[in-house]
């Protein structure tokens, strides 16, 4: 699969901003920042929301899920633009048991409950848990997101469960109408972003290593964040759980962060990040010649390639040495695609850069 990097024209990325109503200042701390250290300012931001109880999202539903003829607005039955083949009604449709669809509505944790062991914040953050067919939701279970070919199952909205078609994985996977898919990705950069540093018993899944997003699924997630593009929908969303919470979704406020974040770098250095630990690999896209400068007084000790089935397909042990350097990789044999850059310094801090050769 190839990754559609769109850039957002900076008029856009005002209008949604201003509509998103975001509170002066709110986002002052993250200004300038890119990669590891925007992530970690944005999670400094939206951390320690006010948690409200599980069983509050019935009402809560109310408020951030109601479409404007008072339905509730499941993503898993909805489909836009045209007449959904049924429509459920706050209260009286709430699950309850199921036999079939639309037979009632629950709440559907996005990011499924067995991937952070069913700890209690994340059990109500509403920024990750919608309201959906309780059958439909049944049969998603806690497979991953991903994009399906030849499904097993297809919902009344065209959702599909079904083996994956995205490489890096090949297992189970549930894809919704391509309407709700940058309403779903964004989720997860939220719930990456959130947790990150709060995830210690969490479990991994097929799509995370607790917080973090596998590079698998980082890539279907850009693709689905740049082709379905924030909605007026998640901004009023966004507002009322604002309200709720006291948090807000930075990717909905500021959507250009996504590929700041999840391009350059996947995953954040193991152990405390230094800043005295840097490197910067460019051109990128690569085609002939890959340059790692270090950056700072932390030398790399070793660098490692991996394709994206986490393959290594090269490996360098670096000398010790008393300055920083720039390091050339020949990457004219390799074959076109997308590659992860790990680099380890002499004190085992770790830096990954994601790679596109051309």
């Amino acid at each position: 699969m190839k990754l559609k990097l769109l850039f957002i024209c900076p008029l856009l990325t005002i209008a949604i901003v201003s509509s998103a109503q975001v509170p002066s200042g709110y986002y002052n701390s993250a200004q300038g920042l890119t990669g590891t250290a925007l992530k970690t300012a944005l999670h400094n931001i939206i951390k320690n929301h006010t948690v409200v109880s599980y069983n509050s999202l019935w009402n809560h539903f109310e408020d951030t899920d109601k479409k404007t003829n008072g339905k509730v607005w499941d993503i898993y039955s909805d489909i836009p633009g045209s007449t959904p083949p049924y429509a459920f009604t706050f209260s009286s449709d709430q699950c309850g048991s199921y036999n079939s669809e639309a037979d009632c509505y629950n709440r559907e944790h996005s990011w499924p409950q067995s991937w952070f062991n069913s700890d209690n914040v994340p059990s109500s953050d509403m920024f990750h848990i919608y309201p959906t067919d309780g059958y439909v939701n049944n049969l998603r279970s806690n497979y991953p997101y991903g994009d399906v070919n030849n499904a097993t199952w297809t919902s009344q909205n065209g959702g599909k469960l079904g083996p994956c078609a995205d490489a890096g994985y090949s297992q189970t996977v549930f894809e919704p109408i391509d309407a709700y898919k940058g309403d779903l990705a964004r989720s997860y950069f939220y719930m990456s972003t959130r947790y990150q540093g709060e995830d210690a018993s969490w479990s991994s899944s097929g799509a995370t290593n607790k917080s973090t997003l596998l590079p698998w699924q980082v890539d279907v997630l850009l693709n689905w964040h740049h082709m379905d593009t924030v909605s007026s929908k998640e901004i009023s969303r966004n507002n009322a759980i604002y309200q709720i919470q006291d948090n807000r979704n930075p990717f909905i406020d500021n959507p250009h962060w996504v590929d700041s974040i999840w391009v350059a770098t996947l995953t954040t250095v193991s152990g405390n990040y230094k800043e005295t630990f840097r490197v910067d690999a460019y051109p990128n896209p690569v085609a002939e010649q890959l340059f790692i400068s270090e950056k700072g007084d932390d030398l790399i000790r070793e660098i490692r390639i991996f394709n994206i089935l986490g393959q290594e397909t090269e490996y360098i042990e670096n000398t010790q040495r008393k300055s920083p350097a720039t390091h050339i990789l020949n990457c004219s044999s390799w074959n076109q695609g997308i590659y992860y850059l790990q680099v380890t310094s002499t004190t085992s801090h770790m830096q990954v850069i994601k790679l596109i050769k051309n």
